[in-house]
């Protein structure tokens, strides 16, 4: 009996007469065939140009497992992204292997089997157990759900053992811990090249990822309306959180990263998820949030609204600057461009307008390498991929990413921001306790960039009106 399988403290015995009567009197399964998966060819393609890039080796990708929240309780599942992107399978417990043999690879998929209610394991297994957590599709359903060749999970420890012994490999770790412990590490950077190969297959995103961003981006403009109609009667920074999420669960499978509902000063803290503030009067609230939707793209969007419906003189100079920031940043994205194009015309912007605030002496100054003085009150770059990650392609090498060119295909965030923390005292009084992120999330084009999120009320104008318009309905 493994670890999991062990009865909890709160359970009786199962009598041996049970177990016997518990296994019988069950109609024979249909045998229906599994539906393939949406795209099912499009995964196949992304397995051969990874089989292709590594003639000869084995290739070892795991999904991972369900992991520990307290006790008996688990975190709800999500996949392994590389291996959602070679796949489009969303079960745990799942390691795809790439076997070399005379011209290309055998790729099979290590999964549980289903057993079906013919086994005990149906009722006694709490972790696995049909009658527990619903039924697992098993092996011959599973080859023809994701058109990859099956073999049960516990035949995976007999590769595992061979694999050292029988030529070059590469693993994606840091997943499956158990696996990692199996197949020894290696000298040299082969992991870490399989990984940024793996990271450098996602920078360019094909139509129907495409799609599915622009899925993610919908719901999330949807969850952001409903945030704003639930304004006027909110009273905390978990109200907030909690009306979004609730959005992210009616029309994805969750939300792709914590949200971050920080209102007042908790702006200024750029990954503010603890949401335990109450919200005072004349604030604003700085919601970064992006549903994450069944097929596991992510929308980011971030948006500062006047929670009274109208932005304070402070707060709208503020607002407006990064707007302008944004739009300059919006304006470098175009194929050819390097990837941190956008910043540097963000930051121009930004420099600039502290400039003109007082805050900075010399914007010109503050804009040299050796001193980048703006960064007191901006802190971050604007842009990161986006796709299934919401930091998406974070293994890719630097030259093919932070220091790489745009390209049609890709899609990114654009985000900058100013905080002007309350014991700043670099800043002028009335600007202290003021945080201002704006961010949409852009594809890269034939001739330019779309703004995926436009749709989504941005201008200070429109952002008053889309806050106004909520608070008039209650």
């Amino acid at each position: 009996m493994s670890e999991k399988e062990k009865p909890a403290s709160h359970d009786t015995g199962t009598p041996e007469k049970l177990l016997a009567f518990m296994v019988t009197g069950w109609a024979t399964p249909p045998g229906t065939p599994a539906v393939p998966v949406e795209g099912i060819e499009r995964f196949a393609a992304r397995r051969a140009t990874l089989a292709q890039r590594f003639p000869g080796e084995t290739l070892i990708v795991p999904t991972g497992h369900e992991k520990v929240r307290a006790n008996d309780t688990n975190y709800r599942f999500r996949p392994g992204t590389d291996f959602a992107y070679l796949t489009g399978n969303t079960e745990p417990d799942n390691v795809l292997v790439f076997a070399p043999r005379a011209g290309g690879h055998d790729v099979t998929l290590y999964c549980e089997p289903n057993p079906g209610k013919t086994d005990a394991t149906f009722f006694t297994d709490r972790a696995k157990g049909e009658l527990w957590v619903g039924p697992r599709l098993g092996l011959p359903q599973s080859a023809q759900r994701y058109g990859v060749a099956t073999q049960p999970l516990s035949a995976l420890k007999n590769v595992l053992a061979s694999v050292p012994a029988g030529g070059p490999y590469r693993t994606l770790r840091g997943i499956d811990p158990l696996l990692d412990a199996q197949v020894p590490a290696q000298d040299g950077d082969r992991d870490a090249e399989f990984a940024a190969f793996l990271s450098e297959m996602r920078l360019i995103k094909d139509a129907y990822e495409v799609r599915e961003m622009r899925r993610a981006i919908d719901a999330t403009h949807h969850a952001f309306d409903d945030v704003v109609r639930a304004l006027p009667a909110a009273r905390t920074e978990r109200t907030i959180e909690g009306v979004f999420n609730l959005r992210a669960r009616v029309e994805g499978n969750d939300t792709g990263y914590l949200t971050i509902a920080a209102t007042g000063p908790n702006a200024c803290t750029l990954h503010w998820t603890r949401n335990d503030r109450r919200i005072g009067e004349n604030e604003l609230l700085l919601l970064d949030a992006g549903v994450e939707t069944e097929t596991l793209y992510t929308a980011d969007i971030t948006r500062t609204i006047p929670i009274s419906g109208r932005f304070t003189p402070e707060q709208r100079a503020i607002y407006e600057l990064v707007l302008e920031a944004q739009d300059a940043g919006f304006a470098e994205c175009r194929p050819g461009n390097d990837f941190l194009a956008p910043n540097r015309a963000a930051m121009q912007v930004l420099a600039h307008g502290l400039e003109r605030l007082g805050i900075l002496a010399s914007a010109e100054d503050a804009l040299r390498d050796e001193n980048q003085f703006y960064k007191r009150y901006s802190l971050h770059n604007v842009s990161h991929m986006l796709g299934i990650d919401v930091h998406d392609c974070a293994a890719a090498r630097a030259e093919t990413y932070k220091f790489g060119t745009l390209e049609p295909g890709m899609v990114l965030t654009v985000e900058p921001g100013l905080y002007f923390q309350l014991d700043d005292l670099t800043v002028p009084a009335a600007y202290r306790g003021i945080g201002v992120r704006i961010e949409d999330d852009v594809l890269i084009t034939e001739t330019g960039v779309d703004v995926l999120s436009a749709a989504i009320p941005r201008e200070t104008d429109a952002v008053e009106a889309w806050v106004s318009s909520s608070k008039a309905a209650v």
